[in-house]
């Protein structure tokens, strides 16, 4: 999260700077590159925590809801 929070910092000192588009474009995708990786190891933690001990019926819906949160973000 700090990185990505330095990420953002630098991309506004590059829009200040007006920086090439290219450069600013390369470094928003490495933002979302690395949202979607912490989004991705938030959902797996959750979804590992939240299934033990549940039934197989239970862990299938709460497998699938966590899936389609993770999908439709993208």
């Amino acid at each position: 999260m700090n990185r990505l929070e330095g990420q953002i910092r630098g991309i506004t000192k590059m829009l200040e700077d007006d920086r090439e588009c290219k450069d600013v474009v390369t470094q928003l995708s490495a933002v979302k590159a690395g949202i979607d990786k912490i989004m991705t190891m938030i959902v797996t933690d959750n979804l590992l925590n939240c299934v033990a001990g549940d039934s197989d019926d239970v862990k299938k819906e709460k497998i699938e809801e966590a899936l389609n949160l993770l999908f439709k973000s993208r």
